[in-house]
């Protein structure tokens, strides 16, 4: 699977969006990847989810990967779909009080080898908490793996790193941001249902 084949399956299913987007990190972009709209078609999650899986398949052989750990709620999907052909555990981490921890009698055991697994990258702050979870339990990250990588730079991070997608995002400063000077209405992803750049075709009149 290339990236080319990847970027199509998010246009054909309107997961890249275009408008004006407030990201987490508080900074604006002209676009958005919008990944639970492609991963909804359970087909194109499973395609996506074995190549993963196939990449990092043979990282260890001695000690293969045994548990796929995730950011809820947005890399749940994936995580379980990377999961599934490695024959692992999909496990995924909430937050408590702001930070990541493990519920719902989710465990590690100490010592096995844990895939952190993501839809998006960008700063890689959240797989990186994540990371120090699975250490705090005794396990071992043996990598990481991403729908997508949007960093800017390359993205360091302290384990293996495969992402399906590069696609470097475009940020500006809330206070300089030229979108906000066109006057384009500012939409946080996710603050409301409906994809920001769809608009809803008027009902057919009846006769």
């Amino acid at each position: 699977m290339t990236q080319d084949d990847v970027l199509k399956m998010f246009k054909d299913r309107g997961a890249l969006l275009q408008g004006h987007f407030k990201l987490t990190s508080g900074l604006h972009s002209d676009s958005y990847l919008q990944c639970a709209l492609l991963l909804q078609y359970a087909c194109d999650a499973d395609r996506l989810g074995a190549e993963l899986a196939r990449r990092f398949r043979n990282l260890s052989p001695e000690k293969p990967i045994s548990a796929v750990v995730s950011p809820a709620v947005g890399g749940i999907v994936l995580g379980y779909v990377v999961a599934r052909p490695m024959g692992a555990r999909a496990l995924y981490a909430e937050r408590v009080d702001g930070q990541f921890t493990l519920r719902r009698g989710f465990a590690l055991v100490p010592g096995e080898s844990v895939l952190i697994a993501e839809d998006v990258l960008t700063t890689g702050g959240s797989v990186r908490e994540i990371a120090h979870l699975v250490e705090n339990n005794g396990a071992h990250v043996a990598g990481f793996a991403a729908l997508a990588d949007r960093s800017e730079g390359e993205l360091k991070l302290p384990a293996a790193k495969e992402a399906l997608l590069r696609l470097p995002l475009i940020t500006y400063p809330a206070d300089s941001c030229p979108l906000c000077d066109q006057g384009l209405p500012l939409v946080k992803p996710g603050s409301r249902p409906e994809p920001a750049t769809r608009t809803e075709k008027p009902a057919a009149k009846k006769s």
